[in-house]
């Protein structure tokens, strides 16, 4: 497992209200494994991805968009980000989650 890395851009669009983390959990040539975190007040933009993100929240409490549409999660709970679909997340508390890319990308610190 890699070390935690700064995370304050996503899609080159810089994250609001702060900065979080991520560290690479595991990594193949079919996708990548992340665990993000943010403080809470941290949040993305509107953004969409290349690959389709798998997220599931580890800790915490979050809500945000997909496709112009609500989206709340708690500790345990999942959703997807597909591909081209526009979504994005606030961290109402701090918040831990795994997200699934695939294809593998990595965001940018």
């Amino acid at each position: 497992m890699t070390e935690w890395k700064p995370l304050r851009v996503v899609e080159g669009l810089p994250l609001l209200g702060g900065e979080g983390r991520y560290r690479v959990r595991s990594r193949s040539e079919l996708g990548v494994l992340l665990e993000i975190a943010y403080p809470a007040g941290v949040a993305s933009p509107v953004h969409s991805h290349d690959h389709d993100s798998h997220v599931h929240l580890m800790s915490g409490h979050v809500i945000g968009t997909l496709d112009g549409e609500p989206v709340e999660l708690r500790a345990g709970e999942v959703v997807v980000h597909p591909r081209g679909v526009p979504h994005s997340v606030v961290a109402v508390t701090d918040s831990t989650w795994l997200e699934f890319k695939s294809p593998p990308t990595i965001p940018l610190a």
